[in-house]
């Protein structure tokens, strides 16, 4: 089943097609964004805002965010626990 976390702003991302979460100011992930962009593959749900975290999905699209990495880890792990309690009381 699918599990939606917000990733800022009114957006969302399918926990289960996110393979990474990663800081943007490394020069290989500007790499792979500027590439991504050129392919039309980049997800911006920054609305605006600076580009604080990059989602990297399992179809190899790219999600900019203006939250920080540290607060998507945190509600990516949340959403892990409630998903696990969840499991367990289904039949």
């Amino acid at each position: 089943m699918a599990r939606l976390m917000n990733i800022g702003f009114g957006n969302a991302v399918n926990t289960d097609k996110v393979v990474a979460v990663v800081n943007p100011d490394a020069a290989p992930i500007k790499r792979m964004v500027q590439q991504a962009k050129e392919n039309g593959r980049v997800i911006d749900a920054t609305q605006g805002r600076r580009t604080k975290s990059v989602l990297v999905t399992q179809e190899d699209h790219i999600v900019l965010s203006a939250l920080q990495p540290d607060t998507l880890i945190k509600r990516f792990s949340n959403a892990a626990i409630i998903g696990m309690k969840g499991e367990e009381d289904e039949p």
